[in-house]
């Protein structure tokens, strides 16, 4: 007998909406309910997927027993989604975990709650990721290493052995972190950078190798 899809809530209808909506489908998991966006948006369709609310309505669907998934990106600033991510906490709310039917995930690694993993990711055995997380398409997380809550490891970033990434923190696109380095809480490293050594302050970093700037 078939299980039941479970229904889920989005919360966040930009771009990076649409990319995870094509995450989300690929698992054949869930019922994607709506869309929870600004007030504004209310009636719009992402995707094929209406826009049926907004912040007001968390524990309206929560109440209806559905899901959530944050659907907001993150670039420069952790701080949207860690604000979706606490309110929903605050009411108990249920954050799923979703990854690709197309990544690569040891069952040895540890994913924590409301972090998404991307089409073809590799996710490697002792690795271990926080809460609210974007693993995005491509991206690698090699064996033990670490990435702290409210990341985005953007698309083709390549995080070796033993890393440890701090909280808040973003890895841009075709970055390369060097085995058993450490990075800084709310850490920026810019797009094609490569890290060589640890970095001990937040910041914005960049180039090859990558320097504060």
């Amino acid at each position: 007998m078939k299980s039941e899809k479970i229904k889920l809530v989005l919360i966040g209808g930009g771009g990076h909406c649409k990319s995870c909506i094509e995450v989300i489908e690929s698992t054949n998991l869930y019922q994607i309910v709506g869309i929870l966006d600004l007030p504004t948006k209310r009636g719009k369709y992402i995707c094929g997927y209406k826009v049926i609310g907004d912040d007001n309505d968390y524990l309206k669907y929560k109440e209806l027993n559905c899901s959530f998934v944050i659907t907001a990106g993150q670039i420069k600033s952790f701080g949207l989604r860690k604000r979706i991510f606490d309110s929903l906490k605050g009411i108990e709310a249920k954050i799923e975990i979703i990854i690709s039917s197309s990544a690569t995930v040891s069952k040895h690694a540890e994913i924590g709650e409301g972090t998404v993993i991307f089409h073809h990711c590799v996710v490697n055995a002792g690795s271990n990721i926080g809460t609210n997380c974007i693993i995005n398409t491509g991206s690698i997380i090699e064996h033990d290493a670490n990435i702290g809550n409210n990341c985005h490891i953007s698309t083709g970033a390549v995080i070796n052995g033993d890393v440890n990434i701090g909280m808040n923190s973003f890895v841009g696109s075709n970055s390369c972190i060097s085995n058993g380095l450490t990075i800084a809480d709310e850490s920026i490293i810019g797009a094609g950078s490569t890290v060589i050594k640890d970095i001990e302050t937040g910041g914005t970093y960049a180039g090859s190798p990558a320097k504060k700037i």
